[in-house]
Protein backbone atom coordinates (compact mmCIF):
# COMPACT_ATOMS: atom_id res chain seq x y z
CA UNK A 1 0.00 0.00 0.00
CA UNK A 2 1.36 3.44 -0.93
CA UNK A 3 0.31 6.99 -0.13
CA UNK A 4 -1.35 7.70 -3.48
CA UNK A 5 -3.39 4.48 -3.50
CA UNK A 6 -4.81 5.02 -0.03
CA UNK A 7 -5.34 8.77 -0.20
CA UNK A 8 -7.11 8.57 -3.59
CA UNK A 9 -9.15 5.46 -2.84
CA UNK A 10 -12.87 5.89 -3.55
CA UNK A 11 -14.49 4.15 -0.62
CA UNK A 12 -18.01 5.11 -1.71
CA UNK A 13 -18.18 2.12 -4.05
CA UNK A 14 -17.05 -0.24 -1.31
CA UNK A 15 -19.64 1.15 1.08
CA UNK A 16 -22.34 0.90 -1.59
CA UNK A 17 -21.41 -2.72 -2.27
CA UNK A 18 -21.58 -3.50 1.43
CA UNK A 19 -25.01 -1.90 1.76
CA UNK A 20 -26.30 -3.76 -1.30
CA UNK A 21 -24.99 -7.04 0.06
CA UNK A 22 -26.66 -6.26 3.36
CA UNK A 23 -29.99 -5.87 1.59
CA UNK A 24 -29.41 -9.19 -0.16
CA UNK A 25 -28.78 -10.92 3.15
CA UNK A 26 -31.92 -9.37 4.64
CA UNK A 27 -34.01 -10.55 1.68
CA UNK A 28 -32.54 -14.04 1.93
CA UNK A 29 -33.38 -14.07 5.64
CA UNK A 30 -36.99 -13.28 4.79
CA UNK A 31 -37.01 -16.22 2.36
CA UNK A 32 -35.71 -18.53 5.07
CA UNK A 33 -38.44 -17.31 7.41
CA UNK A 34 -41.07 -17.80 4.71
CA UNK A 35 -39.79 -21.32 4.05
CA UNK A 36 -40.11 -22.20 7.72
CA UNK A 37 -43.58 -20.74 8.12
CA UNK A 38 -45.07 -21.72 4.76
CA UNK A 39 -43.47 -25.11 4.18
CA UNK A 40 -41.92 -26.87 7.14
CA UNK A 41 -44.21 -25.19 9.65
CA UNK A 42 -47.38 -26.26 7.85
CA UNK A 43 -46.05 -29.76 7.31
CA UNK A 44 -45.43 -30.12 11.02
CA UNK A 45 -49.06 -29.15 11.71
CA UNK A 46 -50.43 -31.61 9.14
CA UNK A 47 -51.75 -35.03 10.04
CA UNK A 48 -49.62 -36.75 7.41
CA UNK A 49 -48.09 -39.93 8.77
CA UNK A 50 -46.29 -42.97 7.52
CA UNK A 51 -42.79 -43.80 6.31
CA UNK A 52 -42.95 -41.39 3.40
CA UNK A 53 -43.95 -38.54 5.70
CA UNK A 54 -41.02 -39.33 7.98
CA UNK A 55 -38.61 -39.30 5.04
CA UNK A 56 -40.00 -36.04 3.63
CA UNK A 57 -39.77 -34.31 6.99
CA UNK A 58 -36.15 -35.45 7.33
CA UNK A 59 -35.28 -34.23 3.86
CA UNK A 60 -36.92 -30.87 4.45
CA UNK A 61 -35.21 -30.50 7.81
CA UNK A 62 -31.84 -31.10 6.15
CA UNK A 63 -32.69 -28.54 3.47
CA UNK A 64 -33.77 -26.02 6.12
CA UNK A 65 -30.43 -26.55 7.90
CA UNK A 66 -28.61 -25.76 4.65
CA UNK A 67 -30.69 -22.62 4.15
CA UNK A 68 -29.87 -21.46 7.68
CA UNK A 69 -26.16 -22.23 7.24
CA UNK A 70 -26.14 -20.27 3.99
CA UNK A 71 -27.82 -17.35 5.72
CA UNK A 72 -25.26 -17.46 8.54
CA UNK A 73 -22.39 -17.45 6.03
CA UNK A 74 -23.96 -14.57 4.10
CA UNK A 75 -24.28 -12.63 7.34
CA UNK A 76 -20.57 -13.15 8.00
CA UNK A 77 -19.68 -12.01 4.49
CA UNK A 78 -21.79 -8.88 4.96
CA UNK A 79 -20.04 -8.18 8.27
CA UNK A 80 -16.67 -8.69 6.59
CA UNK A 81 -17.52 -6.15 3.88
CA UNK A 82 -18.70 -3.73 6.54
CA UNK A 83 -15.44 -4.29 8.40
CA UNK A 84 -13.52 -3.61 5.21
CA UNK A 85 -15.31 -0.32 4.57
CA UNK A 86 -14.72 0.85 8.14
CA UNK A 87 -11.09 -0.29 8.23
CA UNK A 88 -10.11 1.44 5.00
CA UNK A 89 -11.99 4.58 6.04
CA UNK A 90 -10.11 4.70 9.34
CA UNK A 91 -6.74 4.23 7.64
CA UNK A 92 -7.51 6.82 4.96
CA UNK A 93 -8.66 9.37 7.54
CA UNK A 94 -5.45 8.89 9.54
CA UNK A 95 -3.34 9.32 6.41
CA UNK A 96 -5.13 12.45 5.22
CA UNK A 97 -4.91 14.04 8.68
CA UNK A 98 -1.17 13.35 8.83
CA UNK A 99 -0.70 14.85 5.35
CA UNK A 100 -2.71 17.93 6.37
CA UNK A 101 -0.60 18.34 9.53
CA UNK A 102 2.57 18.06 7.46
CA UNK A 103 1.37 20.74 5.07
CA UNK A 104 0.45 23.07 7.94
CA UNK A 105 3.93 22.59 9.41
CA UNK A 106 5.67 23.39 6.13
CA UNK A 107 6.79 19.80 5.60
CA UNK A 108 6.57 18.32 2.12
CA UNK A 109 5.69 14.63 1.93
CA UNK A 110 6.85 12.96 -1.27
CA UNK A 111 5.00 10.03 -2.89
CA UNK A 112 7.47 7.53 -1.41
CA UNK A 113 6.94 8.92 2.11
CA UNK A 114 10.22 10.81 2.39
CA UNK A 115 9.96 14.36 3.72
CA UNK A 116 11.70 17.67 3.17
CA UNK A 117 11.45 21.03 4.91
CA UNK A 118 13.32 24.28 5.22
CA UNK A 119 15.89 23.73 7.96
CA UNK A 120 15.85 26.04 10.94
CA UNK A 121 18.58 28.70 10.43
CA UNK A 122 20.06 28.13 13.91
CA UNK A 123 20.23 24.39 13.32
CA UNK A 124 21.66 24.87 9.85
CA UNK A 125 24.53 26.92 11.25
CA UNK A 126 25.46 24.30 13.84
CA UNK A 127 26.59 20.70 13.65
CA UNK A 128 25.11 19.86 17.05
CA UNK A 129 21.89 21.90 17.29
CA UNK A 130 18.71 19.88 16.81
CA UNK A 131 16.34 20.99 14.07
CA UNK A 132 12.95 21.46 15.79
CA UNK A 133 11.09 20.17 12.72
CA UNK A 134 12.98 16.89 12.75
CA UNK A 135 10.96 15.52 15.67
CA UNK A 136 7.72 16.75 14.09
CA UNK A 137 8.58 15.14 10.76
CA UNK A 138 9.46 11.89 12.50
CA UNK A 139 6.13 11.91 14.32
CA UNK A 140 4.20 12.59 11.11
CA UNK A 141 6.21 9.92 9.32
CA UNK A 142 5.25 7.37 11.96
CA UNK A 143 1.58 8.28 11.53
CA UNK A 144 1.78 7.93 7.75
CA UNK A 145 3.54 4.60 8.06
CA UNK A 146 0.96 3.46 10.59
CA UNK A 147 -1.94 4.37 8.30
CA UNK A 148 -0.40 2.51 5.36
CA UNK A 149 0.31 -0.51 7.54
CA UNK A 150 -3.29 -0.55 8.77
CA UNK A 151 -4.63 -0.39 5.22
CA UNK A 152 -2.30 -3.16 4.09
CA UNK A 153 -3.26 -5.32 7.07
CA UNK A 154 -6.96 -4.77 6.37
CA UNK A 155 -6.47 -5.64 2.71
CA UNK A 156 -4.76 -8.94 3.52
CA UNK A 157 -7.12 -9.99 6.30
CA UNK A 158 -10.30 -9.08 4.42
CA UNK A 159 -9.08 -10.85 1.28
CA UNK A 160 -8.26 -13.99 3.28
CA UNK A 161 -11.65 -14.02 4.98
CA UNK A 162 -13.57 -13.49 1.75
CA UNK A 163 -11.56 -16.26 0.09
CA UNK A 164 -12.50 -18.58 2.96
CA UNK A 165 -16.21 -17.91 2.41
CA UNK A 166 -15.81 -18.23 -1.36
CA UNK A 167 -14.14 -21.62 -0.93
CA UNK A 168 -16.96 -22.71 1.39
CA UNK A 169 -19.52 -21.72 -1.23
CA UNK A 170 -17.60 -23.44 -4.02
CA UNK A 171 -17.07 -26.79 -2.30
CA UNK A 172 -20.43 -26.82 -0.55
CA UNK A 173 -19.17 -26.73 3.04
CA UNK A 174 -20.85 -23.35 3.45
CA UNK A 175 -24.19 -25.19 3.52
CA UNK A 176 -23.07 -27.30 6.46
CA UNK A 177 -24.36 -26.13 9.85
CA UNK A 178 -21.21 -27.31 11.61
CA UNK A 179 -18.97 -25.29 9.30
CA UNK A 180 -21.19 -22.22 9.62
CA UNK A 181 -21.17 -22.60 13.39
CA UNK A 182 -17.39 -22.81 13.46
CA UNK A 183 -17.15 -19.69 11.33
CA UNK A 184 -19.46 -17.83 13.70
CA UNK A 185 -17.41 -18.91 16.69
CA UNK A 186 -14.18 -17.83 15.00
CA UNK A 187 -15.70 -14.45 14.20
CA UNK A 188 -16.86 -13.92 17.79
CA UNK A 189 -13.58 -15.15 19.30
CA UNK A 190 -11.50 -12.55 17.47
CA UNK A 191 -12.77 -9.81 19.73
CA UNK A 192 -12.29 -11.78 22.94
CA UNK A 193 -9.29 -10.54 24.89
CA UNK A 194 -6.40 -13.01 25.30
CA UNK A 195 -6.56 -15.06 28.50
CA UNK A 196 -4.56 -13.89 31.50
CA UNK A 197 -0.99 -15.14 31.35
CA UNK A 198 -0.73 -14.94 27.56
CA UNK A 199 2.78 -14.15 26.36
CA UNK A 200 3.56 -10.98 24.39
CA UNK A 201 4.05 -13.16 21.29
CA UNK A 202 0.58 -14.66 21.74
CA UNK A 203 -0.93 -11.22 22.26
CA UNK A 204 0.78 -9.90 19.14
CA UNK A 205 -0.52 -12.83 17.05
CA UNK A 206 -4.06 -12.20 18.30
CA UNK A 207 -3.84 -8.47 17.61
CA UNK A 208 -2.37 -9.00 14.13
CA UNK A 209 -5.35 -11.22 13.28
CA UNK A 210 -7.78 -8.33 13.80
CA UNK A 211 -8.75 -5.80 11.19
CA UNK A 212 -8.23 -2.10 12.03
CA UNK A 213 -12.00 -1.80 12.59
CA UNK A 214 -11.96 -4.68 15.08
CA UNK A 215 -8.95 -3.18 16.81
CA UNK A 216 -10.69 0.19 16.93
CA UNK A 217 -13.76 -1.35 18.56
CA UNK A 218 -11.67 -3.13 21.18
CA UNK A 219 -9.73 0.03 22.00
CA UNK A 220 -12.92 2.01 22.52
CA UNK A 221 -14.89 -0.74 24.30
CA UNK A 222 -12.08 -2.04 26.54
CA UNK A 223 -9.43 0.70 26.74
CA UNK A 224 -8.35 -0.16 30.27
CA UNK A 225 -7.57 -3.74 29.23
CA UNK A 226 -6.07 -3.18 25.78
CA UNK A 227 -3.82 -0.41 27.09
CA UNK A 228 -2.02 -2.76 29.44
CA UNK A 229 -1.43 -5.69 27.10
CA UNK A 230 2.25 -6.34 26.39
CA UNK A 231 2.34 -7.40 22.74
CA UNK A 232 -0.08 -4.73 21.51
CA UNK A 233 1.74 -2.06 19.45
CA UNK A 234 2.64 1.22 21.13
CA UNK A 235 0.32 3.36 19.00
CA UNK A 236 -2.71 1.23 19.91
CA UNK A 237 -1.80 1.10 23.60
CA UNK A 238 -1.37 4.86 23.57
CA UNK A 239 -4.81 5.40 22.03
CA UNK A 240 -6.43 3.12 24.59
CA UNK A 241 -4.64 4.62 27.58
CA UNK A 242 -5.44 8.18 26.53
CA UNK A 243 -9.12 7.23 26.71
CA UNK A 244 -8.61 5.71 30.16
CA UNK A 245 -6.64 8.77 31.28
CA UNK A 246 -9.45 11.12 30.27
CA UNK A 247 -12.10 8.98 31.93
CA UNK A 248 -10.04 8.62 35.12
CA UNK A 249 -9.34 12.36 35.32
CA UNK A 250 -13.04 13.08 35.09
CA UNK A 251 -13.88 10.46 37.72
CA UNK A 252 -11.26 11.63 40.21
CA UNK A 253 -12.13 15.28 39.69
CA UNK A 254 -15.78 14.43 40.39
CA UNK A 255 -14.73 12.64 43.59
CA UNK A 256 -12.66 15.66 44.63
CA UNK A 257 -15.55 18.02 43.95
CA UNK A 258 -17.84 15.89 46.13
CA UNK A 259 -15.33 15.55 48.96
CA UNK A 260 -16.70 18.59 50.72
CA UNK A 261 -14.98 21.17 52.91
CA UNK A 262 -12.15 20.28 55.23
CA UNK A 263 -13.43 19.20 58.67
CA UNK A 264 -12.45 21.53 61.52
CA UNK A 265 -9.80 20.14 63.86
CA UNK A 266 -10.57 20.46 67.54
CA UNK A 267 -8.41 21.58 70.43
CA UNK A 268 -7.40 19.07 73.06
CA UNK A 269 -9.25 20.04 76.26
CA UNK A 270 -6.99 22.21 78.40
CA UNK A 271 -4.35 22.51 75.67
CA UNK A 272 -3.54 24.87 72.80
CA UNK A 273 -2.62 22.14 70.30
CA UNK A 274 -4.86 20.32 67.89
CA UNK A 275 -5.47 16.61 67.64
CA UNK A 276 -6.43 15.14 64.32
CA UNK A 277 -9.82 13.49 64.44
CA UNK A 278 -10.60 10.29 62.56
CA UNK A 279 -12.93 12.32 60.36
CA UNK A 280 -10.22 14.83 59.47
CA UNK A 281 -7.64 12.11 58.90
CA UNK A 282 -9.93 10.28 56.46
CA UNK A 283 -10.70 13.54 54.62
CA UNK A 284 -7.04 14.56 54.46
CA UNK A 285 -5.81 11.22 53.16
CA UNK A 286 -8.51 11.14 50.49
CA UNK A 287 -7.82 14.74 49.49
CA UNK A 288 -4.08 14.17 49.24
CA UNK A 289 -4.54 10.97 47.22
CA UNK A 290 -6.92 12.60 44.74
CA UNK A 291 -4.98 15.84 44.28
CA UNK A 292 -1.66 14.07 43.87
CA UNK A 293 -3.02 11.64 41.29
CA UNK A 294 -4.69 14.48 39.40
CA UNK A 295 -1.39 16.37 39.41
CA UNK A 296 0.27 13.31 37.86
CA UNK A 297 -2.47 12.91 35.27
CA UNK A 298 -2.29 16.59 34.34
CA UNK A 299 1.47 16.30 33.92
CA UNK A 300 1.04 13.31 31.62
CA UNK A 301 -1.66 15.09 29.61
CA UNK A 302 0.54 18.16 29.23
CA UNK A 303 3.38 16.03 27.89
CA UNK A 304 1.06 14.17 25.52
CA UNK A 305 -0.32 17.46 24.21
CA UNK A 306 3.18 18.72 23.37
CA UNK A 307 3.66 16.08 20.64
CA UNK A 308 5.86 17.44 17.89
CA UNK A 309 5.61 21.05 19.13
CA UNK A 310 8.71 23.22 19.38
CA UNK A 311 10.91 20.25 18.56
CA UNK A 312 9.47 18.17 21.40
CA UNK A 313 9.41 14.45 20.52
CA UNK A 314 5.99 12.77 20.64
CA UNK A 315 4.96 10.92 23.79
CA UNK A 316 3.07 7.63 24.06
CA UNK A 317 1.09 6.45 27.07
CA UNK A 318 1.83 2.72 27.24
CA UNK A 319 0.24 1.99 30.59
CA UNK A 320 -1.99 3.74 33.09
CA UNK A 321 -4.14 3.05 36.14
CA UNK A 322 -4.99 4.68 39.45
CA UNK A 323 -4.75 1.54 41.59
CA UNK A 324 -2.89 2.01 44.86
CA UNK A 325 -0.53 4.95 44.39
CA UNK A 326 -1.18 4.83 40.64
CA UNK A 327 0.95 3.58 37.77
CA UNK A 328 1.97 4.97 34.38
CA UNK A 329 4.29 4.01 31.56
CA UNK A 330 5.23 6.93 29.30
CA UNK A 331 7.45 6.71 26.24
CA UNK A 332 9.21 9.63 24.60
CA UNK A 333 9.24 8.68 20.90
CA UNK A 334 7.76 5.46 19.57
CA UNK A 335 9.65 2.41 20.92
CA UNK A 336 8.25 0.27 18.09
CA UNK A 337 10.10 2.28 15.44
CA UNK A 338 13.12 3.77 17.26
CA UNK A 339 16.63 2.47 16.61
CA UNK A 340 17.50 2.66 20.31
CA UNK A 341 15.12 2.03 23.21
CA UNK A 342 15.88 2.64 26.88
CA UNK A 343 13.57 1.76 29.77
CA UNK A 344 14.01 3.87 32.89
CA UNK A 345 12.86 2.36 36.21
CA UNK A 346 12.70 4.89 39.07
CA UNK A 347 12.89 3.85 42.70
CA UNK A 348 11.62 4.86 46.13
CA UNK A 349 8.71 7.27 45.90
CA UNK A 350 7.87 6.42 42.27
CA UNK A 351 4.13 6.70 41.70
CA UNK A 352 1.61 8.42 39.45
CA UNK A 353 1.77 11.72 41.34
CA UNK A 354 5.56 12.05 41.00
CA UNK A 355 5.91 11.02 37.37
CA UNK A 356 6.47 14.48 35.91
CA UNK A 357 10.12 14.60 36.97
CA UNK A 358 10.67 11.06 35.68
CA UNK A 359 9.28 11.95 32.25
CA UNK A 360 11.65 14.93 32.16
CA UNK A 361 14.53 12.51 32.71
CA UNK A 362 13.35 10.43 29.75
CA UNK A 363 13.25 13.55 27.59
CA UNK A 364 16.81 14.37 28.60
CA UNK A 365 18.05 10.86 27.83
CA UNK A 366 16.50 11.02 24.36
CA UNK A 367 18.19 14.35 23.70
CA UNK A 368 21.53 13.07 24.98
CA UNK A 369 21.36 9.85 22.95
CA UNK A 370 20.38 11.61 19.74
CA UNK A 371 23.19 14.13 20.26
CA UNK A 372 25.58 11.18 20.59
CA UNK A 373 24.30 9.73 17.30
CA UNK A 374 22.17 12.05 15.19
CA UNK A 375 21.64 9.33 12.57
CA UNK A 376 19.52 7.21 14.94
CA UNK A 377 16.25 7.77 16.77
CA UNK A 378 15.91 6.96 20.43
CA UNK A 379 12.85 6.19 22.54
CA UNK A 380 12.98 6.43 26.32
CA UNK A 381 10.29 4.74 28.41
CA UNK A 382 9.56 5.82 31.97
CA UNK A 383 8.32 2.62 33.61
CA UNK A 384 6.30 3.19 36.76
CA UNK A 385 4.53 -0.10 36.21
CA UNK A 386 5.18 -1.53 39.64
CA UNK A 387 4.41 -0.79 43.29
CA UNK A 388 7.58 1.00 44.37
CA UNK A 389 8.44 1.54 48.04
CA UNK A 390 7.18 4.91 49.24
CA UNK A 391 9.44 5.40 52.26
CA UNK A 392 13.15 4.91 52.93
CA UNK A 393 12.39 3.34 56.29
CA UNK A 394 11.03 0.73 56.42
CA UNK A 395 9.79 0.09 52.88
CA UNK A 396 12.97 0.63 50.86
CA UNK A 397 14.77 -1.86 53.10
CA UNK A 398 12.44 -4.62 51.90
CA UNK A 399 13.08 -6.44 48.61
CA UNK A 400 9.44 -7.53 48.27
CA UNK A 401 8.77 -4.58 45.95
CA UNK A 402 11.55 -5.67 43.61
CA UNK A 403 10.39 -9.29 43.71
CA UNK A 404 6.82 -8.23 42.97
CA UNK A 405 7.94 -6.33 39.87
CA UNK A 406 9.99 -9.10 38.23
CA UNK A 407 7.32 -10.64 35.99
CA UNK A 408 5.79 -7.28 35.08
CA UNK A 409 9.12 -5.83 34.01
CA UNK A 410 10.13 -8.94 32.07
CA UNK A 411 6.83 -9.07 30.17
CA UNK A 412 7.10 -5.39 29.34
CA UNK A 413 10.61 -5.77 27.97
CA UNK A 414 9.56 -8.86 26.00
CA UNK A 415 6.64 -6.84 24.65
CA UNK A 416 9.01 -4.12 23.43
CA UNK A 417 10.98 -6.75 21.54
CA UNK A 418 7.85 -8.36 20.15
CA UNK A 419 6.17 -5.25 18.77
CA UNK A 420 9.30 -3.57 17.40
CA UNK A 421 9.25 -3.10 13.64
CA UNK A 422 12.16 -3.95 11.36
CA UNK A 423 15.70 -4.37 12.64
CA UNK A 424 15.68 -5.05 16.40
CA UNK A 425 16.37 -1.99 18.51
CA UNK A 426 19.44 -1.59 20.69
CA UNK A 427 17.66 -2.04 24.00
CA UNK A 428 18.98 -0.63 27.28
CA UNK A 429 17.53 -0.57 30.79
CA UNK A 430 18.45 1.86 33.55
CA UNK A 431 17.51 1.65 37.20
CA UNK A 432 17.84 4.50 39.68
CA UNK A 433 17.97 4.05 43.44
CA UNK A 434 15.60 1.21 44.45
CA UNK A 435 14.73 0.98 40.75
CA UNK A 436 18.21 -0.45 40.18
CA UNK A 437 17.36 -3.19 42.69
CA UNK A 438 14.14 -3.85 40.82
CA UNK A 439 16.03 -4.12 37.52
CA UNK A 440 18.80 -6.24 39.01
CA UNK A 441 16.40 -8.71 40.59
CA UNK A 442 14.48 -9.11 37.33
CA UNK A 443 17.69 -9.67 35.38
CA UNK A 444 18.95 -12.15 37.96
CA UNK A 445 15.74 -14.16 38.43
CA UNK A 446 13.85 -13.81 35.13
CA UNK A 447 16.31 -12.59 32.54
CA UNK A 448 15.59 -9.43 30.59
CA UNK A 449 15.95 -9.20 26.78
CA UNK A 450 18.22 -6.16 26.90
CA UNK A 451 21.55 -5.38 25.30
CA UNK A 452 22.86 -3.11 28.05
CA UNK A 453 22.11 -2.11 31.63
CA UNK A 454 22.84 0.97 33.72
CA UNK A 455 22.54 1.53 37.45
CA UNK A 456 22.82 4.91 39.19
CA UNK A 457 22.51 5.68 42.88
CA UNK A 458 22.08 1.98 43.54
CA UNK A 459 21.71 0.27 46.94
CA UNK A 460 22.60 -3.01 45.23
CA UNK A 461 21.22 -5.15 42.43
CA UNK A 462 20.84 -8.50 44.14
CA UNK A 463 24.10 -9.83 42.68
CA UNK A 464 27.72 -9.26 43.58
CA UNK A 465 29.11 -9.27 40.05
CA UNK A 466 27.93 -8.03 36.67
CA UNK A 467 28.08 -11.58 35.32
CA UNK A 468 25.10 -12.46 37.52
CA UNK A 469 22.81 -10.19 35.50
CA UNK A 470 22.54 -12.52 32.52
CA UNK A 471 24.09 -10.23 29.90
CA UNK A 472 27.64 -9.47 28.77
CA UNK A 473 29.36 -7.79 31.76
CA UNK A 474 31.03 -5.50 29.24
CA UNK A 475 27.55 -4.03 28.66
CA UNK A 476 26.94 -3.13 32.30
CA UNK A 477 27.54 0.40 33.65
CA UNK A 478 27.05 1.96 37.07
CA UNK A 479 27.64 5.33 38.64
CA UNK A 480 27.47 6.92 42.08
CA UNK A 481 28.05 10.59 42.76
CA UNK A 482 30.39 11.66 45.53
CA UNK A 483 27.48 13.40 47.27
CA UNK A 484 25.01 10.52 46.89
CA UNK A 485 23.67 9.49 50.30
CA UNK A 486 22.90 5.99 48.99
CA UNK A 487 26.20 4.99 50.59
CA UNK A 488 24.35 5.07 53.91
CA UNK A 489 22.28 2.09 52.75
CA UNK A 490 24.82 -0.27 54.25
CA UNK A 491 24.62 -4.03 54.34
CA UNK A 492 23.13 -5.42 57.54
CA UNK A 493 25.54 -8.35 57.43
CA UNK A 494 28.58 -7.65 59.68
CA UNK A 495 30.55 -10.32 57.80
CA UNK A 496 30.42 -8.12 54.71
CA UNK A 497 31.89 -5.20 56.65
CA UNK A 498 34.94 -7.35 57.30
CA UNK A 499 34.97 -8.37 53.64
CA UNK A 500 34.85 -4.73 52.56
CA UNK A 501 37.61 -3.75 54.98
CA UNK A 502 37.97 -0.41 56.68
CA UNK A 503 40.41 1.38 54.44
CA UNK A 504 38.45 4.57 54.91
CA UNK A 505 38.84 4.57 58.70
CA UNK A 506 37.06 7.47 60.32
CA UNK A 507 34.14 7.57 57.83
CA UNK A 508 32.00 5.27 59.93
CA UNK A 509 28.47 5.32 58.57
CA UNK A 510 25.17 4.50 60.20
CA UNK A 511 23.08 2.10 58.19
CA UNK A 512 19.94 4.01 57.32
CA UNK A 513 18.03 0.76 56.97
CA UNK A 514 18.57 -0.82 60.36
CA UNK A 515 20.90 1.02 62.68
CA UNK A 516 23.97 -1.12 62.06
CA UNK A 517 27.35 0.47 61.63
CA UNK A 518 29.56 -0.22 58.63
CA UNK A 519 32.46 1.30 56.76
CA UNK A 520 32.90 2.66 53.28
CA UNK A 521 35.90 1.14 51.58
CA UNK A 522 37.60 2.15 48.39
CA UNK A 523 38.51 -1.51 47.94
CA UNK A 524 35.06 -3.06 48.24
CA UNK A 525 31.62 -1.89 49.22
CA UNK A 526 28.50 -3.91 50.02
CA UNK A 527 25.19 -2.15 50.35
CA UNK A 528 21.67 -3.19 51.34
CA UNK A 529 21.08 -5.45 48.33
CA UNK A 530 24.54 -6.63 47.37
CA UNK A 531 27.83 -5.20 46.24
CA UNK A 532 27.77 -1.60 45.07
CA UNK A 533 27.59 -1.96 41.25
CA UNK A 534 29.77 1.15 40.96
CA UNK A 535 32.56 -0.65 42.82
CA UNK A 536 35.48 -1.97 40.80
CA UNK A 537 34.92 -5.53 42.05
CA UNK A 538 31.43 -5.63 40.50
CA UNK A 539 32.94 -6.02 37.06
CA UNK A 540 31.11 -3.45 34.96
CA UNK A 541 32.07 -0.01 33.69
CA UNK A 542 31.88 3.20 35.68
CA UNK A 543 29.57 6.05 34.66
CA UNK A 544 31.54 9.25 35.31
CA UNK A 545 29.89 11.93 37.44
CA UNK A 546 30.63 15.58 38.10
CA UNK A 547 31.81 16.71 41.56
CA UNK A 548 28.96 17.23 44.00
CA UNK A 549 26.46 14.96 42.23
CA UNK A 550 23.82 13.85 44.73
CA UNK A 551 21.25 11.09 44.65
CA UNK A 552 18.88 12.84 42.21
CA UNK A 553 21.40 14.74 40.09
CA UNK A 554 22.43 12.17 37.48
CA UNK A 555 20.16 13.65 34.77
CA UNK A 556 21.44 17.19 35.16
CA UNK A 557 23.83 18.42 32.49
CA UNK A 558 27.24 16.90 32.91
CA UNK A 559 29.32 13.78 32.53
CA UNK A 560 26.69 11.31 33.75
CA UNK A 561 23.98 12.46 31.30
CA UNK A 562 26.48 12.55 28.42
CA UNK A 563 27.58 9.01 29.31
CA UNK A 564 23.97 7.81 29.39
CA UNK A 565 23.47 9.14 25.88
CA UNK A 566 26.53 7.33 24.56
CA UNK A 567 25.52 4.09 26.24
CA UNK A 568 21.90 4.24 25.06
CA UNK A 569 22.99 4.95 21.48
CA UNK A 570 25.53 2.10 21.55
CA UNK A 571 28.45 4.49 21.17
CA UNK A 572 30.20 3.24 24.30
Amino acid sequence: MDIATLSNANLVDLTSAQLAYGRLVTAFGHHVDDWRSQVTGRLQKSQWTGSTAVQVRADLAAFTSKLQAAHDELNLISATLSDAAESFALAQAQLLQALDDAKAAGITVKPDGSMTWDKDPAAAASDTATDPKKAQASYIGDRISGALTEADQADKLIAARLKHFTDNATNGTGLDSVTAGQDQQADAARENLPPKGSTPDQVKAWWAGLTPAEQHDLIHNHPDQVGGLDGVPAVARDEANRLTLTQSRNELQAQLDKLGPEPVEKLIPGDTSYVESAEHKAWREKYEDLTEKLDGMNAIQTRLDSDGKNGSPPAYLLGFDTNGHGHAIVAVNNPDTANNVVTYVPGTGARLGSINNDITRSDRMVSSAESADQSKTTASVTWVGYDAPQSIIPEAADDKYALGAEDKLRNFELGLRTTHEGTPAYQTIIGHSYGSTTVGYAMRDKGLPVDAAMFVGSPGTGVDTASGLGIDPNKVWAGRGDADAIDYARSENPLQWAQDGASDVGSTLTNGFGGYVGYHSAEDNHLAFGRDPANQHFGGHEIPTDPGVGHSDYWEKGQSLDAMGRIISGKW
